[in-house]
């Protein structure tokens, strides 16, 4: 009998990625498969493209659809009901309401000619499924994922490998609670999803980097970026490649972005008690940053986080870098389909 496997769709509001594993766990291939979501032609096209691209990615390891016993997909939230999207800020309006739990469930049906189980969950949850395998290894330990990116991702897996995602999908949207203002010494910045209290992810991701840029700018007037005729968001976009040149305001605002991240990681603790914090996101992207730049991140964020943990937690938490970069949300997809099929 063929092995059997698990695919996972990622759905990303730009780019959708196939992974897959087998029926142990292990990852099919780290080879990434990617092509664009092309949200822009509706969602029953995009579902008809995801259909594609796990045909193709079948073809590409000599697999066969039947050997597909589940299939996961990531998408983003927020979701009315489970598999129906909500409005997204990274989606077009015509998403919200679409039951793509449906659709795409009737799309596999048709293309592998027989019913296949799937499974639908937020896209950093799925993203923490992969981590927190990787990380854990043999053990059993919580994980709490934050991957800092254009906003903040945030997963918690549980002791058999699933997301915490609450009674109404909506949980561990850890991005938008509030930041400790008080202990960062900064305003309250207005965040994407409309919140005005100073969601964190305002202060550890891109979204909210151009207003502390612009707020640092003001002690460096000389700077070459105070002097810039692009837009505040674009010249937010040069802040990392500078910082890993040793620009001083460029390493000020990182510094400041990973403190944050360490308070934040603190209160996350505080509530979930994990043997494992996983940091993600580009700035922990080996091919986008350099080691020296992850390495100051991951300390300033360890030692912020530590003066405020409880002390029998100071030693027992890893907290660590990503390692499955874009792989990490289709991977998860699949682990979540086998893990659901095992319950």
């Amino acid at each position: 009998m063929s092995k059997m496997i698990y695919i996972g769709t990622d759905g990303g509001a730009t780019t959708s990625k196939v992974g897959g594993v087998w029926s142990n766990g292990s990852t099919i291939s780290t080879k990434l498969l990617q092509s664009s979501t092309n949200s822009t032609h509706g969602p029953e096209a995009v579902v008809r493209s995801w259909v594609e691209a796990v045909n193709a990615y079948l073809a590409q390891h000599e697999l066969s659809w039947d050997q597909v016993s589940g299939v996961g997909l990531a998408v983003p939230g927020p979701f009315q009901r489970y598999g129906v999207f909500d409005r997204s800020a990274n989606l077009p309006e015509n998403f919200a309401g679409f039951d793509v739990h449906t659709a795409y469930s009737n799309a596999l049906a048709e293309k592998a000619g027989r019913a296949i189980p799937l499974t639908v969950g937020n896209d950093g949850d799925m993203g923490g499924i992969a981590e927190a395998q990787h990380a854990r290894g043999n053990s059993n330990g919580t994980v709490l994922m934050l991957a800092p990116g254009s906003g903040l991702g945030c997963a918690y897996i549980n002791k058999d490998g699933l997301a915490l995602d609450g009674d109404t999908l909506a949980g561990m949207e850890g991005g938008h609670m509030p930041a400790p203002l008080h202990l960062l010494g900064v305003k309250q910045y207005p965040c994407g999803c409309g919140r005005t209290w100073g969601c964190i992810e305002v202060y550890t991701c891109l979204s909210g980097l151009q207003y502390l840029l612009a707020e640092k700018l003001e002690q460096y007037p000389e700077h070459d970026l105070a002097k810039s005729t692009l837009s505040m968001k674009e010249r937010a976009f040069t802040l990392r490649g500078l910082a890993q040149k040793g620009d001083k305001l460029a390493v000020e605002l990182f510094d400041f972005q990973a403190k944050a991240m360490g308070l934040h990681v603190a209160n996350m603790v505080m509530a979930l008690d994990p043997k494992f914090v996983v940091i993600g996101g580009g700035l922990m992207d080996p091919e986008a940053t350099t080691t020296a730049f992850r390495e100051r991140y991951l300390e300033i964020v360890r030692s912020n986080a530590r003066e405020y943990l409880w002390p029998y937690q100071r030693d027992s938490i890893s907290i660590v870098p990503a390692a499955l970069g874009d792989l990490s949300q289709s991977i998860g997809a699949a682990l979540a389909a086998l893990y659901k099929n095992r319950a």
